[in-house]
């Protein structure tokens, strides 16, 4: 009867999720040990704590409440055009933070490491504003196979090179709510039926 009323209780897997990588407490655990180590290497100061949109909005927010310490948030964005699931690999800064950086720690969220084409031209940027420090704290980085192309200071979890949506990772805008984290079916993006996103999710570059 118990393990009934457990089966019941979990969400149901959408149609489109071929693989649950991780499940809702999974990702609450997971998030909660990021917020402990951020905590305990900005002991005693600010931060400054940059979102990179989309997909880093859910992510983030939990992310904020298993912080210690004071924090002031804002937002970033940058767009790479392509086809669905792939960049063209140029990337356009879209959107710039409204807080100003200039002698202060920033510390950069995001779903989803890749290539690390936009963390790198984010980078570059954000170094360019004069902050004291600039660290990444990423949920999801992608095994490739070789050598990161860029390195953040936090990781939730290494997964598969494979396309990934749920917990604020999209495909098309869509599958952003789903509570896990999951392999989407290749025979959804088959279809093709996007042209273009926002880096921030499972098509991060």
């Amino acid at each position: 009867m118990a393990e009934r009323r457990r089966r019941a209780s979990r969400p149901a897997v959408h149609p489109d999720v071929d693989t649950v990588l991780f499940d809702a407490t999974t990702l609450a655990r997971r998030v909660q040990e990021l917020g402990v180590a951020i905590s305990a290497d900005y002991a005693g100061g600010e931060i400054v704590v940059l979102g990179v949109l989309r997909g880093a909005l859910v992510f983030m927010a939990d992310l904020l409440r298993a912080i210690e310490g004071p924090v002031t948030i804002d937002f970033l964005s940058a767009a790479s055009y392509g086809a669905a699931t792939e960049s063209s690999g140029t990337v356009r800064i879209e959107q710039t933070p409204t807080e100003p950086l200039v002698g202060r720690d920033v510390l950069v969220v995001d779903t989803v490491l890749d290539t690390g084409l936009t963390l790198r031209v984010l980078d570059a940027w954000l170094r360019a504003q004069g902050p004291t420090r600039v660290r990444y704290c990423v949920l999801l980085e992608k095994d490739r196979g070789g050598p990161p192309g860029f390195r953040a200071e936090y990781v939730g979890f290494t997964i598969p090179d494979r396309f990934v949506v749920g917990y604020g990772c999209d495909y098309a805008q869509r599958y952003r709510n789903l509570p896990y984290v999951g392999v989407l079916r290749p025979s959804v993006y088959a279809r093709g039926d996007a042209t273009s996103q926002i880096i921030g999710g499972p098509e991060t570059v």
